[in-house]
């Protein structure tokens, strides 16, 4: 004779293979995407899952079979029908866990359809009653060909990962196959009742309270590996987030609870296993940022719109944007408020240095004007006076040209020290450049000079140079004798710098019989610009000019 299942235990047998295929296969995602000893852990629990499931999942529909006759089940065949749907899993999933490729995934739902098939049929070898048990090899060889298929079909499923819908389905996918491999398994059993010498004694309970009690037991114990799964992917979710450089927070309603991660913890300054609770905000929020935090939480509980805010903390000083969600259940009842945290003090100080920048900039237009008008008021000046002293009009486009050059390479060499000073070395050294390095001998310590200074300095240096060049010691052709000293000295008590500009070897001098443009621009510069004074000593034939003045520009008073 031939069993026959009873329609409730074959519900309850499909309910449990189809939660035990989705658990186990959920929990495969975890397997997955760990690594090392946690990946092992996560290995165990999802073939315990699988495992667990599909024997429950026999032996409910074990009890619904009705032969007449009463049965019991050995223990150690039991025992080890479970084992292997467990360790058939466990090789399963960490085959399919390995690099993706169908040849993997091919063997992993073979170990698992062998798995089971084994499991069933070690299962029944389990039961013991007064009958003989015969297979049809056909049907056999169906249900392990059932079997197989399914999985492979399951473990390509779950391999697409593309939704719930796709786990879904290869829940039900391998469900299915798991109850209709055992309906048609149990087809190809025949029950030859023998006469036996000693009855069995029938289980002391129905068959249907076993079946809904070890469905309930296997329910549970599902619902918490599922429970673990989830928790699993939400610390993995806060430990990406955490990655991120992004705290998260939660405030279950309504009794307000917070929760930290620990790089929102970090963010708010709190020691890891700190205690803190929404009451403990004031210590570390301004009194201004409670009012904002009041408001935004009114808003966000009230519907709306989302927690959005920014605050200063107290003792750091860094600001923090705070965002967050209304999370609602089903029937639109808040459950609780979710969001992040991020350390915004780089925006913070980007405005602020954006600020800065605006008024650096506005400065510097004011000061470019300044700068502008000086020099053209500078140039104004050059032209008129060498016009007055000029001869012809090839004269004055000679010394104008020469002059304004001058004045171009002291710009250049402003600009290369960012307009803000100049080296009076840098710029002796300048006027000098068309000439031998032994027509100059020059010493002195280091003296830097600020941009209005060293033009006047830059223009003082180039009419001595000419007039040099014109009537002195420059004049000599190269390898003659004739070159120019340049010594000066510390500033004295006064803070003034005395420059000796002592020209030897060149041609004899005298003083000039009026006074030329150059004499007049080097004592106005000396004395508005440098603050200070210019003397012409013309004595044994050679011009000594001493130049006083003060780096800084300001008389001392």
């Amino acid at each position: 004779m031939h069993l026959h299942g009873v329609s409730v235990f074959d519900g309850l047998s499909f309910l449990v293979a189809v939660l035990a295929a989705w658990t186990a296969l959920d929990l495969f995602r975890q397997v997955r995407s760990r690594q090392g000893a946690t990946r092992l852990v996560w290995l165990a629990i999802a073939a315990t899952a699988m495992g667990g499931g599909i024997w429950s999942m026999h032996f409910i529909a074990m009890l619904g079979s009705e032969s007449g006759l009463a049965v019991r089940y050995d223990p150690t065949l039991t025992i080890a029908s479970f084992l292997l749907a467990v360790i058939g899993s466990s090789l399963a999933f960490l085959i399919a866990a390995g690099r993706p490729g169908r040849r993997r995934m091919v063997l992993a739902g073979v170990v698992m359809g062998a798995s089971i098939c084994a499991m069933h049929y070690v299962g029944m070898a389990a039961l013991r009653t007064a009958a003989t048990l015969a297979y049809a090899p056909g049907l056999v060889a169906l249900s392990a060909a059932i079997a197989l298929l399914a999985s492979i079909a399951a473990l390509f499923a779950v391999e697409q990962d593309r939704s719930r819908l796709w786990r879904l389905a290869a829940a039900l996918i391998l469900g299915l196959a798991v109850v209709g491999m055992h309906h048609v398994a149990m087809s190809a059993l025949t029950v030859s009742p023998v006469q036996a010498t000693a009855q069995l004694q029938p289980l002391g309970a129905s068959p249907l309270i076993l079946a809904v009690g070890v469905a309930a037991v296997t329910i549970v114990i599902l619902f918490l590996a599922l429970t673990a799964s989830m928790i699993g992917q939400r610390d993995k979710l806060i430990s990406i987030i955490d990655a991120g450089g992004v705290g998260y927070w939660e405030l279950t309603l309504p009794a307000q609870t917070l929760w930290l991660s620990g790089r929102a913890r970090k963010y708010l300054g709190l020691a890891r296993g700190e205690p803190f609770e929404t009451a403990d905000l004031p210590r570390i929020l301004k009194p201004e940022d409670m009012i904002k935090r009041a408001e935004a939480l009114r808003r966000a509980l009230a519907g709306e719109g989302d927690y959005a805010a920014e605050y200063q903390m107290r003792d750091s000083g860094r600001w923090l944007q705070v965002r967050g969600r209304l999370i609602r259940s089903r029937s639109g009842k808040p459950i609780k408020l979710a969001g992040v945290i991020t350390d915004v003090t780089d925006r913070h100080q980007a405005f602020a240095a954006l600020a800065t920048s605006e008024h650096r900039q506005r400065l510097l237009i004011n000061e470019l004007n300044h700068r502008v008008k000086n020099t053209l008021a500078t140039i104004q000046s050059i032209a008129a006076l060498t016009a007055r002293r000029s001869s012809s009009v090839e004269d004055f486009m000679r010394l104008f040209e020469a002059r304004l050059i001058a004045l171009s390479d002291t710009h250049n060499l402003l600009t290369a020290n960012g307009w803000e000073r100049a080296r009076l070395r840098d710029l002796i050294l300048l006027e000098f450049r068309p000439y031998a390095e032994d027509r100059l001998r020059m010493q002195g310590p280091e003296v830097t000079l600020e941009a209005e200074q060293a033009l006047s300095m830059g223009l003082i240096l180039h009419e001595l140079v000419t007039n040099a060049a014109k009537y002195g010691a420059l004049s000599c052709p190269e390898g003659a004798p004739g070159w120019v000293d340049v010594a000066w000295s510390e500033a004295d008590a006064d803070g003034l710098i005395t420059l000796d500009w002592i020209e030897q070897g060149g041609p004899s001098v005298a003083p000039p019989t009026r006074s030329g443009f150059g004499s007049r621009l080097i004592d106005v510069s000396i004395r508005n610009t440098l603050a200070g004074s210019a003397a012409m000593d013309y004595a044994d034939g050679r011009l000594h000019c001493r130049l006083r003045f003060r780096p800084g520009g300001s008389p001392k008073t």
